[in-house]
């Protein structure tokens, strides 16, 4: 680092979890650009705080992780279409002052999804459980691939229905309530969890019993610490095929670096360090 080299970061809580510095680091490297990307553990009242650090450091680029995707929001001076048609931001770009709001989670999820275990998602019924921030960029994004339905479930009803209420009729986004998720799963093409339960440390919580999962459908994690959560596990052994979170990861994270630099991202240098980083 010199007094040249441009500052990027992540904020959440928690944070220390995060693989993002590992991966940007390397691809700054990668592409010979003088950046530093580090995580900084924002509590939900420090949040207006962290925004104006953003400002007044001038930070490029901020990534925004659990639990500040809605949040966040109010502190931005412009929205992406996507963005707001998601309701939640993971990226900011800081455009001379300007601080621009995206979403890459939904796009990068979507694109691995169909990379690594369903290349056509046209006519499917998906299920999606969990109603936070993550929920709604991958919900717009899914409702761009034409599936026959996306059914969202949440232990908090009142939240499903909002979110699904709150969204274009024509993404054809309807709630389920908790009850008759162990039916709808049944015959359900792809099931996702977009909540944290399964993720690092507590690695042996599971969202829903994957044996309620028809065999053959694809049951999905957005998390990635553990690369395979006690769900996928468990969906696995009952005849699932298997989508884990690091590919969302790594392209949520491609798309962001896009987004700052200009530059295509080196996703296959991300990739491997976010690997290696796991031991594998």
């Amino acid at each position: 680092m010199d007094s040249n080299t441009v500052i990027y970061g992540v904020i959440g809580d928690p944070i220390r979890h995060s693989k993002s510095p590992i991966m940007l680091n390397r691809a700054f490297r990668e592409k010979g650009i003088n950046g530093a990307y580090a995580a900084f553990h924002v509590t939900p009242g420090q949040l207006e705080q962290a925004i104006s650090g953003v400002r007044g450091l001038g930070f490029r680029g901020l990534n925004v992780t659990i639990p500040h995707k809605i949040e966040v929001m109010a502190f931005l001076d412009e929205i992406s279409e996507g963005a707001r048609a998601a309701g939640a931001v993971n990226t900011i770009v800081n455009d001379n002052g300007r601080l621009i709001g995206y979403n890459t989670d939904g796009i990068g999820y979507v694109r691995s999804l169909k990379e690594e275990a369903e290349p056509s998602l046209a006519g499917k019924t998906i299920i999606v459980l969990g109603a936070g921030g993550a929920a709604r960029g991958i919900l717009w994004a899914l409702a761009q691939e034409n599936p026959a339905a996306i059914l969202l479930a949440n232990r908090t009803e009142s939240k499903a229905a909002e979110l699904a209420s709150s969204l274009s009729p024509d993404y054809r986004i309807s709630s389920l309530s908790w009850s008759d998720l162990r039916e709808a799963c049944s015959s359900a093409d792809v099931v996702i969890n977009t909540t944290s339960v399964g993720m690092s440390p507590n690695i042996d919580a599971i969202p829903i019993d994957a044996t309620w999962l028809k065999r053959g459908a694809v049951a999905s994690d957005l998390i990635y610490n553990p690369l395979k959560t006690a769900f996928l596990a468990q969906a696995e052994q009952h005849g699932c095929r298997i989508h884990g979170g690091l590919g969302m990861f790594i392209y949520q994270g491609a798309y962001a670096f896009e987004y700052w630099t200009g530059q295509s991202a080196p996703v296959d240098a991300m990739r491997e360090v976010v690997l290696a980083s796991f031991g594998k």
